[in-house]
């Protein structure tokens, strides 16, 4: 996930771009686009140009390539989720119905999702719903908004990247690895073999529709283009990438991050839409990417309390080079080779945060 760096890339075309190995990811992308391309059958023809014409000037043009660059994983996570249901059935892998509990029962020595879910009521349903339900869907506008106000400049574009392709990591492993979800064993049994024409269930969420008078949970998952995706849990997966992003800019958030991600986990399986070793596997694909953003995430300054603290901190250090230099120009050569070995140092920690705050 190479991020977007240099005044090149910020303030010239494509056609001064100077490419390396890390954008072999954009080639990936592009090949996976024309895929999608081909196989949507809806929206139509021309809608799908526009998309794609869209894209294309957003990611032309410097300043909206901003914006569009670090999206484009995100944008082919959600196409490629979407696109699901226009890949027929007959080319699409075998569903395994009894990996999943099995590899539950060696693992962990019982099936968790089935005890926790095994007694249910109204509250427990409604704190099941929150995160599952709600908070799950908006968070990661939350997280965006609070890494862009109290992290360094340059970190939203890396947690766009690594949210991305995380997830869309995710949904290429359910498509070659689909699995059934505990909902399924309940509803048809274990013995009943799992095809891609059964429409998708909502679990414990059927009983939210029920209590609120609706059929919201019901229409949605019903028509859920990915019906056997349990493994990875993104639910899971999503939750702690968001958690590790927040920790490294607010590190005194870490006990409520630790806390969302347990209530999560024990939503999902409550509900009956994970078991236990797919909301690991899930913790693995998000731990596997924000160790892949690592090196390109901006340094934390703790007296910067906000990104604003960022730009003043940048700006005195670039008013300290500047005065730095009118004064080595005006002493002689001694007191010039002993300025200047300060003035080097300043530069440095100006080049730094200059690298980590190309995309303000």
């Amino acid at each position: 996930m190479r991020p977007v760096t240099g005044s090149v890339t910020a303030k010239k075309g494509l056609h001064y771009y100077s490419w390396t190995i890390y954008d072999i990811q954009y080639v990936f992308l592009l090949i996976l686009g024309v895929f999608l391309f081909y196989i949507i059958g809806t929206p139509g023809i021309f809608l799908k140009l526009l998309i794609v014409c869209i894209f294309a000037i957003g990611l032309y043009f410097p300043v909206p390539r901003k914006f569009f660059l670090p999206f484009l994983p995100i944008a082919s996570w959600l196409v490629l989720f979407y696109s699901c249901r226009f890949i027929p059935g007959a080319n699409r892998p075998h569903i395994y119905v009894s990996v999943l509990p099995a590899l539950e029962n060696i693992l962990y020595g019982d099936n968790l999702s089935v005890i926790i879910a095994k007694h249910t009521n109204t509250v427990k349903d409604l704190l099941a719903w929150l995160p599952y339900g709600v908070i799950h869907f908006t968070l990661p506008f939350l997280t965006s908004a609070g890494l862009w106000w109290y992290g360094p400049p340059g970190i939203l574009p890396v947690f766009s990247k690594s949210f991305g392709y995380m997830n869309l990591a995710g949904v290429l492993t359910q498509l070659v690895f689909p699995c059934s979800p505990p909902w399924y064993e309940y509803t048809y049994g274990m013995n009943t073999p799992a095809e891609y024409t059964m429409p998708g269930h909502p679990g414990g969420l059927a009983r939210i529709d029920k209590l609120f008078g609706t059929d919201t949970y019901t229409k949605t998952f019903s028509g859920s283009p990915m019906v056997f995706g349990a493994f990875p849990s993104l639910h899971s997966g999503c939750a702690i990438i968001q958690a590790l992003f927040i920790s490294h800019v607010i590190p005194k958030s870490k006990p409520f991050g630790f806390a969302y991600v347990m209530w999560i986990w024990w939503a999902c399986m409550y509900l009956t839409h994970h078991y236990m070793v797919d909301l690991v596997g899930g913790g693995f694909y998000a731990v596997v990417a924000f160790w892949c953003a690592w090196d390109y995430l901006p340094s934390v300054n703790k007296h910067c309390r906000n990104r604003w603290d960022y730009i003043k901190e940048k700006n005195k250090i670039a008013t300290t080079i500047s005065e730095g230099t009118d004064l080595a120009a005006l002493t002689n050569s001694e007191s010039s080779s002993k300025s200047n070995t300060s003035i080097d140092t300043i530069g440095q920690s100006f080049h730094e945060i200059k690298l980590h705050s190309s995309n303000l």
